[in-house]
């Protein structure tokens, strides 16, 4: 007899069931572009700071002539405003030459305590004729020497001069100056800006001439008691109206500083709630 076997079914295939992942890769992924964004929005924060601030230092840096405008064939008390820009010298000279161009007939400097001021004049080739008389010479350079340490650096100082008559037919005049520090170094504020162009890196002191009615009065003065010696007031370094100057570009400075910084907060803060 041959023995019989009985096949035994065969196991039934058993169903597998893949379990899905966590979820992460979509949150990570917005995690990262949170952090990106928050970069960005300090990045931007921090570069309108530095933008603001470049744009305020400027108007701090060459020596300039303060008001800035004056009236036509009249006479003014102007001030050469010079700052000291070096951090190891002083500034112990300063040399303004006038234009040859147009001569004036009254040049006369307020006394600056710590300074010697001279006055040099040449022959003019045509005379001048002021008040009923001929002028055979007139200013062309005013010279202020330091007695003492001069102007320390992150100190500025202002040289007045009472001046006229000023021309009648011109828009502009252009003072060439010459700025000398303790270590002999010197700085030529003699390039003349033009309209329309960038400014100059050492451009010179630029007085504009408007008419009478448009003229300012912060420099203008009586034209009978200039020309007859009347000393006029000017400002030192230590008070003066055109502090405002500088008191507005550090307010701009401080704005854009703050600025920057709420852009980087909220940058920061943008990224973390993302992240969570």
């Amino acid at each position: 007899m041959h023995a019989t076997h009985t096949p035994h079914p065969a196991p039934a295939a058993t169903e597998t069931h893949s379990i899905p992942a966590p979820a992460t890769a979509p949150a990570t992924a917005r995690a990262r572009r949170a952090a990106g964004a928050g970069r960005r929005l300090a990045g931007a924060g921090a570069l309108a700071a530095g933008a603001v601030l470049l744009c305020s230092v400027p108007a701090l840096a060459h020596v300039s002539v303060q008001p800035g405008e004056a009236e036509r064939g009249g006479y003014a008390t102007i001030n050469f405003k010079v700052p000291n820009e070096r951090d190891d010298a002083s500034t112990v000279k300063l040399e303004v030459s006038f234009p040859a161009e147009h001569p004036m007939s009254s040049v006369m400097p307020q006394p600056v305590p710590g300074w010697q001021v001279k006055v040099t004049k040449g022959k003019l080739d045509k005379p001048l004729e002021s008040h009923g008389k001929k002028i055979t010479e007139a200013v062309n350079k005013v010279t202020w020497t330091a007695d003492g340490d001069g102007v320390r650096p992150g100190q500025f100082q202002q040289f007045p001069l009472s001046v006229g008559q000023l021309p009648e037919k011109a828009d502009h005049l252009v003072f060439k100056a010459l700025q000398t520090y303790s270590n002999k170094e010197v700085v030529r504020w003699i390039e003349e800006p033009r309209e329309g162009a960038p400014e100059p890196e050492s451009p010179a002191p630029v007085l504009k001439l408007v008419a009478a009615d448009a003229a300012g009065t912060g420099g203008a003065t009586d034209a009978k008691k200039d020309a007859a010696g009347e000393d006029a007031s000017g400002q030192t370094a230590n008070a003066g109206s055109d502090d405002d100057s500088d008191t507005t570009a550090r307010v701009l400075g401080g704005v854009g500083i703050a600025a920057g910084i709420a852009g980087v907060a909220f940058g920061v803060l943008a990224g973390r709630r993302r992240s969570a």
